[in-house]
């Protein structure tokens, strides 16, 4: 079956609309979540570049930079070069939902600094979840368009892999957030109002990721009915 005739497909909506609707409902939670404390002033008067540095000074972790990237919400740590790298607004500004956001970018640097296996399990799978983007949708596509299911076969597993991605993604983000919150409130940079705000940002963002991983899983699913793996007809 060709890869366009997938988003035709009745079971393909049936299985992933959930997902989609769970995974759009994300997005905007986030979205506006950040947008609402993007305005509150944190009572350090902190930007979340100042706060991650003092978070990381305060750790000994003197090695790891703090470097503005661009994008909206792009925020990430890259283990590779040990750089935190923080999106203009929450670089910049001295939100609550910019040393949020910042502090759970230095959760990620903290795990790193203290060898948490799963961030290590997640950085090892990411050129596995990279390939997995796109090439299982090619593979699967033309194999059942041709009738190969060596081809099949060979995207699901590879389609397998991104879910692995997906759920050892959950604890290291899940692990990040706490880990900010508890270097926000041991440090006191922030109050017990700005806390609030916090923990409501951090749960936004995580939503985003159980979206994905259920969403991934649910593609997975799809993949096994259609190849008549689970009993599915396979056309």
């Amino acid at each position: 079956m060709p890869l366009l005739g997938m988003y035709f497909d009745p079971m393909y909506f049936a299985i992933l609309g959930p997902g989609m609707l769970l995974a759009l409902w994300a997005t905007f939670k986030v979205k506006t979540t950040f947008a609402r404390y993007r305005r509150e002033r944190v009572a350090s008067g902190m930007t979340g570049a100042e706060t991650a540095r003092e978070i990381l000074r305060r750790n000994n972790l003197h090695d790891v930079k703090v470097v503005e990237t661009s994008g909206m919400l792009s925020d990430h740590y890259d283990p590779r070069t040990r750089t935190v790298r923080l999106s203009p607004d929450v670089y910049r500004l001295p939100s609550v939902a910019s040393v949020a956001v910042a502090a759970h970018e230095v959760g990620h640097a903290l795990q790193h600094a203290r060898g948490y296996a799963p961030l290590a399990l997640r950085s090892a799978a990411v050129p596995l979840a990279n390939l997995g983007s796109f090439l299982p949708w090619i593979l699967i596509a033309v194999g059942m368009w041709l009738q190969a299911m060596t081809w099949v076969y060979a995207g699901i597993i590879l389609f397998a892999g991104v879910v692995f991605f997906q759920f050892v993604t959950l604890p290291v983000e899940f692990n990040a957030s706490k880990r900010a919150r508890a270097q926000l409130a041991d440090f006191c940079l922030v109050s017990e109002r700005d806390a609030v705000g916090v923990k409501k940002v951090l749960f936004a963002a995580a939503l985003t990721y159980v979206a994905g991983a259920i969403t991934a899983v649910l593609t997975l699913l799809y993949f096994l009915l259609r190849a008549g793996l689970l009993g599915g007809r396979r056309n």
